[in-house]
């Protein structure tokens, strides 16, 4: 299906893409890598008023070492995030749950801030921003501000940057040294998850000392697993883990569709949550 018409602007800096999306009004759009704009708007699902296109942006391109934290520029493509080794070695689990994104040709051409921003609840990359505390950094016509990850996704498809911001980048809090692993259930390669359990734990002498687990696809947004994280401290059994892996749907609210009805997403919650957990723990 051929798009309905539409302006087109290509800033080159966050200002003047600020700008743009403040000219063109609510039917303004951001285009990052297009790996989520494209096909809606081949759908006509959309019909914005013009495209802001970022790919030009320079500060949203970088990754660096701020001491405490790795910070990611929005326009970093999965590719580039899976490949660094600074995430690889700071944020193990954003790493393995990049990997795992689409495939190689998406990888490339998406972006961590497009899909972050996009909030697709069956999307791999918001759970792992809630579980180990991202927080992002969000210009708009007053400035720049600071959002934490738990106050960033608020709805189906749904974020804090409101129609007239950009992300610009999140920043991870380092996890040196934590065990990580994702969990994905799919009916085919490469498809969206039906349920998925990201999960990185601290060791300490082979029990569990601290943990982060997120579910993707268990309601409008995506979830993070407290009530499993504060029954993992202490555990350092296959049947802890499975005990505490057993409350991993407890306050969720998943959806039934073609794919899965809300029990089998409970369940598989529970299972996918042991698997992360007894691969991030090496137990």
């Amino acid at each position: 299906m051929i798009p309905a018409a539409f302006d087109y602007v290509r800033p080159s800096t966050v200002d003047e893409a600020v700008a743009a999306l403040v000219a063109g009004g609510e039917d303004a759009k951001v285009l990052g890598g297009g790996q989520s704009l494209m096909p809606v708007l081949r759908l006509r699902m959309g019909a914005p008023s013009v495209v802001v296109d970022c790919s030009r942006i320079d500060e949203l391109k970088g990754i660096s070492d701020a001491g405490d934290a790795i910070v990611i520029g929005a326009g970093v493509t999965h590719d580039d995030v899976e490949k660094d080794a600074r995430v690889r070695e700071h944020v193990a689990l954003l790493a393995k749950v990049t990997a795992t994104v689409a495939d190689r040709q998406i990888r490339h051409r998406g972006t961590l801030g497009g899909a972050l921003v996009h909030a697709d609840p069956a999307g791999d990359q918001p759970g792992t921003a809630l579980a180990l505390g991202a927080t992002f950094t969000i210009a708009g016509p007053g400035g720049r501000r600071t959002v934490p990850a738990s106050e960033f996704f608020v709805d189906y498809f749904t974020t804090a940057v409101g129609p007239d911001e950009v992300l610009v980048k999140v920043s991870f809090p380092k996890h040196t040294g934590w065990g990580a692993h994702y969990e994905k259930f799919n009916r085919t390669a490469q498809a969206w998850a039906i349920v998925g359990a990201a999960a990185t734990v601290r060791m300490d002498g082979g029990t569990i000392a601290e943990a982060r687990v997120a579910l993707t696809n268990m309601g409008p947004s995506p979830v993070r697993a407290t009530a499993v994280e504060a029954a993992l401290v202490g555990v350092s059994t296959l049947d802890g883990i499975a005990a505490a892996a057993a409350q991993a749907a407890d306050g969720t609210r998943p959806t039934g569709d073609i794919h899965a009805d809300p029990e089998y997403r409970e369940h598989l919650a529970r299972v996918l949550t042991r698997r992360a957990v007894v691969a991030a723990a090496g137990i």
